[in-house]
């Protein structure tokens, strides 16, 4: 054991990562009676949904498709469930299937013991601020997409004179009225952003560079039964159609559709549709508006766009994603990761690596594919369990 280890702990499996992923995983192993550890950085479980989710968030797609394993929704579940029903869920959940979680480990470290044929991962335990050593024959990577939040490198970012913040911390638009505020982003969280912050009273503008499908909650919902038993592309060409009829063409707004449907660029890319909540309506009266162009530079207050065009601001709030940052801490990552962080193998068969290395919550597909993935793992590691 290295110095300054104070603690070691074996177990079968371990699981970093105390988000929907590791707990889906916890529930499946312990109805297989296999043992394990979950090491979870922050001091609570879902810390994603608890710390960052900004308060009018609701789960995008339906409630049928947003269950971990072994725990469907009630009937009586709302169809797009809230923040706060999500989260009684996940403490539901933990609470029937006995989960616990190991808090406030920092995972600094995982290594594949070729001799031993065992993961070595060390941990500091940010409570007590004490190095431990947690050993096993499976590990498994839950720390899920969103990982580190990523602004891009904008000229004259750091001399704004104003206030910048990444949407992972954004909570509510109420301490912004009366202010112009800019989103960048147009993806669900950017567009929510820029609704919430005109509907609590500040002026909000949106980059939207890219082109994107907008639909309704319900129109994705139909979609995503629909492609239980019909191909992709029929789904995709109703779904347009529809998506059409509601919204009518949104290209006189800066908002271009493209040219592939919704669910075949979820599949291949991993980016959703904008699930609208409002937002079009208020950029059809132009209280929220659309500038079609990525930000050239900024001066102080004054946000200078590739456009030309000119505006001063009071707050910037970037919806612009993240970026994986496991391959930071496990050594080892090529087993079932590439170099960005994400799975290796395509999809299905990219929750499973070698040297009894997994990864669960990475292939883009929500709720849903945290599900597939948690069940899958656990299934894999008993079956090889009992082959050995």
């Amino acid at each position: 054991m290295n110095q300054g280890i104070k603690r070691m702990e074996k177990a079968t499996v371990i699981i970093v990562g105390g988000g929907p992923a590791g707990l889906g995983i916890s529930a499946c192993l312990s109805q297989k009676c296999v043992s394990h550890i979950i090491l979870e950085k922050e001091e609570c479980s879902a810390s994603l949904w608890r710390k960052n989710a900004y308060d009018r968030v609701n789960l995008h797609l339906g409630s049928e498709f947003c269950s971990l394993p072994l725990m469907p929704h009630p009937p009586s579940a709302p169809t797009f469930l809230s923040k706060a029903d999500f989260l009684r869920y996940i403490d539901a959940y933990i609470a029937r299937f006995n989960i616990n979680p190991l808090y406030s480990r920092f995972v600094e470290s995982a290594k594949y013991d070729e001799v031993g044929r065992t993961w070595r991962v060390e941990a500091k335990n940010t409570r007590e601020d004490k190095m431990e050593l947690y050993v096993a024959k499976f590990l498994v990577i839950a720390t899920g997409e969103n990982s580190e939040a990523y602004i891009p490198d904008v000229e004259g970012l750091g001399s704004f004179e104003g206030e910048t913040m990444h949407s992972k911390y954004y909570k509510s638009g109420s301490k912004y009225a009366s202010q112009h505020v800019l989103v960048v982003g147009c993806g669900n969280s950017g567009m929510e952003i820029a609704y919430d912050l005109q509907h609590s009273g500040a002026t909000s503008s949106i980059v939207i560079r890219n082109p994107v499908h907008v639909l309704t909650k319900e129109l994705i919902h139909q979609g995503m039964r629909l492609l239980k038993n019909w191909p992709v592309d029929t789904v995709d060409t109703i779904v347009t159609v529809l998506g059409h009829e509601q919204y009518g063409d949104l290209s006189k707004y800066g908002i271009y559709r493209p040219t592939k449907g919704p669910f075949y660029l979820k599949q291949v890319t991993g980016r959703s549709p904008v699930l609208d909540v409002g937002t079009i309506a208020k950029i059809k009266e132009g209280t929220i508006k659309v500038i079609p162009s990525p930000i050239a530079r900024i001066e102080k207050r004054k946000v200078i766009f590739k456009n030309n065009e000119e505006k001063e601001f009071d707050a910037i709030v970037f919806a612009t994603g993240y970026r994986s940052v496991v391959n930071t801490w496990l050594k080892d990552y090529k087993y079932v990761l590439n170099d960005e962080g994400m799975p290796r193998n395509e999809f299905p068969n990219h929750w499973k690596g070698d040297c009894g290395l997994y990864c669960a919550g990475l292939s883009r597909r929500g709720l849903f594919g945290v599900k597939m993935d948690a069940e899958a793992i656990a299934d894999d590691i008993n079956q090889t369990l009992k082959l050995h």
